[in-house]
């Protein structure tokens, strides 16, 4: 009879270390949304920090304002070091002197760093630079808001009422995937516990990505954005989408097809990447299980034309100039299938202020396509 007969069953207990640090972590992310975000969230982050976690040092620089705040003690190079983060979007530990440095991102764009001397774990580091870059993200956003709050306009009012619903729900997001990835990290998890925490992870990424729609939505729609314009070979772009895709175009015959080799579309990448996972997720919710989606891209004149065709239900004609509207979803599939009627207006938005357009074609016998031109590098962009 094995010694655990008649004890139950001992299940492997974490380090102290770990179960302390995951309730440092739980504890910041609770006053973190308590923090008042009317006002500048740096003085009150170093404060927390030092409190909750007992560094001897903290350090963050706010890119957007150009502001560096700091408790503790620091050599002259501290704000070389931080700016240097924020530039090279660089992170790094230096466990010999106690020194963690990260910088500050929401989604790949870096908006500051952070510097923290004492004792804490890289992943630990990881958590807190997310929760410090979404409240600075939650700060300029309301900032921005009571920029326009004497905007007449209610398209300008409207825009920035989703930016900053999208801003909001992206706080408890993160605090949620934080508390799944300590509860993961302290181990001794049961196998159904483990897939309950996957679970709550998977949904809460869905949930991520939706905001993180909503809020490409309300900059692209305000007009602010900027593009970042570079050569960008169509291939691997779409390689990198199809792969992040995986799951839905599980079970499909996916066939691209380039008309050269090595074609090259002139765009802000990461924008068009958001076309193009708009069109290929499409396409994997509505075509008919076990069928063939085309991905294609081809030059005519001036342009360079994606193109991603599927078999499955056609599209009523008089709802094909309507799919591109914002929230508009066709009646025929509207309670059948989830979605909410926002990605193709941003597709059409993307391809817009590239000077391009967007369009589709659809019959019951050759299927469902959706098309999006993007100028030429060096050609003359629409309406220009």
């Amino acid at each position: 009879m094995p010694e655990t007969a008649g004890r139950g069953l001992r299940l492997n207990q974490p380090d102290e270390s770990v179960v302390e640090e995951a309730g440092r972590l739980h504890a910041f992310t609770l006053r973190m949304t308590h923090l008042d975000v009317h006002q500048e969230p740096g003085p009150q982050l170093t404060s927390l920090l030092v409190q909750i976690f007992g560094f001897e040092s903290v350090a963050i620089l706010d890119a957007d304002l150009d502001k560096v705040y700091a408790l503790g003690e620091w050599g002259p190079e501290m704000e070389d070091a931080l700016r240097s983060a924020y530039f090279f979007a660089s992170s790094c530990d230096e466990p010999e002197i106690g020194l963690s440095r990260r910088a500050l991102r929401i989604g790949e764009l870096a908006i500051g760093s952070v510097m923290l001397r004492g004792e804490l774990s890289p992943p630990a580091c990881d958590s807190i630079a997310s929760l410090i870059a979404i409240t600075f993200d939650r700060y300029h956003s309301l900032a921005n808001v009571s920029r326009t709050e004497s905007a007449r306009q209610a398209e300008q009012l409207r825009t920035t009422v989703l930016d900053s619903l999208a801003h909001a729900y992206k706080t408890p997001l993160t605090a949620i995937r934080a508390a799944t990835s300590g509860l993961q990290a302290m181990g001794g998890l049961t196998g159904g516990q483990d897939d309950l925490v996957r679970l709550i992870d998977e949904q809460t990424q869905s949930l991520n990505d939706l905001t993180t729609r909503l809020l490409m939505t309300a900059r692209i729609e305000s007009r602010d954005i900027a593009l970042h314009k570079r050569p960008v070979a169509a291939g691997p772009l779409l390689e990198e989408v199809i792969a992040t895709l995986a799951d839905r175009l599980a079970g499909f015959d996916v066939e691209v097809k380039l008309e050269r080799e090595a074609m090259t579309v002139c765009c802000d990448e990461e924008l068009m990447r958001s076309l193009l996972t708009q069109y290929i997720d499409n396409a994997g919710k509505f075509a008919v299980p076990g069928s063939r989606i085309t991905i294609e891209v081809v030059e005519r004149r001036q342009h360079v034309v994606f193109s991603v065709h599927n078999f499955g239900p056609s599209i009523a004609p008089e709802d094909r100039e309507r799919v591109f509207d914002r929230y508009f979803r066709c009646a025929a599939s509207a309670h059948r299938i989830p979605g909410t009627g926002i990605g193709l207006s941003v597709a059409r938005q993307v391809a817009r202020a590239h000077g391009g357009d967007v369009w589709l074609a659809s019959d019951p016998v050759t299927g469902t396509a959706f098309f999006a031109s993007l100028p030429k590098e060096g050609s003359q962009p629409k309406g220009a």
